[in-house]
């Protein structure tokens, strides 16, 4: 008598005819465009700190301070569209995708951080103003802008990503930053106005703080595994529910198991188990064309 063999974890996670598409992998995302715009970033960001610091320029500094960030960004978006990739082993058999909410939830949390070191300083320099070399801050911001804008124009190639929309949100407040340095810089050159640094870099900062708490909400989400936001949960159970032979729907979870791949399970009481593959039949393709949902695990019940 043969024993039956141990199924490995390739066997355990793979998907046959009849069952949903993805295999818990992303794929179809390029790094090349991420590990440039890092490099750029990085390059840059020393030489604004410098810089910035050598100008006594709050506007340049946290211009500077943004791309800082922006590198650690770049980084760990990076890192966790290449930890996206894995497949599912053993120990993570729903795969590594979520790495990419995870990355983008710490992104969002580093830049209120800096926000918040901005606002600290520009309200402490209302007090005690600061001589600030424009004539440096605007070439050096001017330069800033330039490579700020081949960055975003890189990320917003992909922005089926949460986690590279959430890069490219710090990448957008550093072009308002460098506009901001640009702005105080002139002033300050033909003016001789400090006040401007100090103002420009708060104006700065409440327009990235929208966009932060966006993405740090839907990555958020993602995390706590909400119902994806294009999906009426309450519409799913009714659609369910209507299906001929159903007479109940209850246990309904619905979740993204990777961002753009939501999944469903659920407990169906049905009238005849004997109805049940017509029923499953139905029902997968319900979901698939009106709510999108493609991984789909159901469980039918009798109705005793």
């Amino acid at each position: 008598m043969h024993a039956k063999p141990t199924p490995s974890s390739a066997h355990l996670h793979a998907h046959h005819k009849g069952d949903a598409k993805h295999t818990h992998v992303t794929v179809g995302r390029s790094q090349g465009a991420l590990a440039f715009a890092l490099s750029l970033t990085l390059v840059f960001a020393v030489i604004e700190v410098l810089t910035g610091f050598l100008s006594n320029s709050l506007a340049l500094i946290s211009d500077a301070g943004h791309m800082v960030t922006d590198a650690a960004a770049l980084g760990l978006a990076l890192l966790a569209q290449l930890i996206a990739k894995r497949p599912p082993s053993a120990r993570h058999s729903f795969g590594f995708g979520r790495a990419e909410a995870l990355a983008a939830f710490v992104n969002a949390l580093a830049m209120l951080a800096v926000v918040g070191w901005i606002v600290f300083e520009a309200v402490h320099r209302f007090s005690a103003p600061q001589q600030v070399q424009g004539g440096t801050v605007f070439v050096v911001a001017l330069i800033g802008l330039a490579i700020n804008l081949l960055v975003a124009w890189l990320l917003s190639r992909d922005q089926e990503s949460i986690n590279t929309r959430a890069a490219l949100v710090h990448v957008m407040g550093d072009i308002l930053g460098s506009i901001a340095a640009i702005a105080a810089g002139a002033v300050i050159y033909f003016t001789g106005w400090m006040p401007i640094d100090p103002l420009l870099s708060l104006f700065v900062s409440v327009l990235i703080l929208r966009s932060t708490v966006g993405i740090l909400r839907d990555s958020y989400h993602a995390l706590m595994e909400g119902v994806p936001h294009q999906i009426d949960y309450l519409q799913v159970g009714a659609d369910l529910a209507a299906i001929p032979g159903v007479l109940s729907v209850h246990d309904l979870h619905v979740w993204d198991m990777s961002p753009g791949q939501p999944a469903l399970i659920g407990h169906l009481r049905i009238g005849n188990l004997r109805d049940w593959p017509q029923v499953l039949a139905t029902v997968k393709d319900m979901l698939l064309t009106r709510h999108g949902i493609d991984h789909v695990t159901l469980q039918p019940e009798p109705h005793d």
